[in-house]
């Protein structure tokens, strides 16, 4: 188990660190005295993000390719011991009618989304059972619990890495090792900013009216911040959520249940 007093003992991945969700789990885990891992494949914001907290170190490494990862374990375990904690949270979103997605637009969504969540975690999942202890979290998203028009690759996507979270967490429930997903609605961040210009282009209406029709997808009406993702990982991965396992946990100000 990992105790909320023994945090600063704690070596963390995060994946896709360098910007949005990413840079704010970082933050957060780094606030709490771990040492934090972070990568993705621009240097220059892994560099900015490290330099934000003495705690935090980038590494370039692309998820969809099980070389680079692989070499980013060695050189952070090297360095900074064993990860206690892995948070795949690096991922990609585009849009288009399901009968105007090609086949390499698809399965560029799923080999970052799904299968670089999958090539993040699987380095970890031997060591931590052995130790008997470890947290794994998913950053997935309410396109993992229902569907959205324009992004079936991405909704398809999503609901993989539930599905994976579901398996490893079956298969870890006896480790010590809990496994779970958090499901962000849309979150104020620069991959927002590009969906909405993307559909001030595509439809013609006015940056505040794009704004509003994704905003207006939470019952709260507003954007979720970043913070608060950052806020329901860190809590995962703490001991008060010991018996937390299994779990797509939705930040959406109540869009899915």
């Amino acid at each position: 188990m990992i105790a909320t007093t023994t945090l600063a003992d704690r070596h963390a991945l995060v994946t896709g660190g360098g910007s949005g969700v990413g840079r704010a789990i970082a933050l957060a885990l780094a606030g709490a005295g771990i040492k934090v891992t972070i990568c993705g494949r621009r240097e220059a914001a892994l560099a900015e993000v490290a330099g934000e907290s003495d705690r935090i170190f980038g590494i370039a490494a692309d998820v969809t390719n099980e070389a680079s990862m692989t070499s980013l374990y060695s050189q952070a375990e090297a360095a900074r011991g064993q990860f206690d904690i892995v948070v795949a949270n690096a991922g990609m979103s585009g849009s288009a009618a399901a009968q105007r997605t090609s086949l390499s637009d698809w399965q560029r969504t799923l080999d970052v989304n799904l299968t670089g969540a999958f090539l993040t975690v699987k380095p970890a999942l031997a060591g931590m059972a052995a130790r008997k202890a470890g947290r794994i979290v998913f950053v997935a998203s309410t396109a993992g619990l229902k569907g959205y028009a324009y992004v079936s690759a991405y909704v398809a996507a999503k609901h993989g890495v539930v599905g994976l979270m579901r398996a490893l967490a079956a298969e870890t429930a006896r480790s010590g090792v809990t496994v779970n997903a958090v499901c962000p609605g849309f979150v104020e961040t620069e991959m927002l900013e590009t969906s909405i210009q993307r559909i001030v282009e595509k439809t013609g209406r006015s940056l505040e009216d794009a704004r509003t029709s994704l905003s207006s997808t939470n019952p709260q009406g507003r954007f979720i911040q970043p913070e608060e993702v950052a806020a329901a990982v860190l809590w995962l991965c703490g001991d008060a959520a010991a018996s937390i396992t299994g779990q797509a946990i939705s930040i959406s100000g109540g869009e899915t249940w």
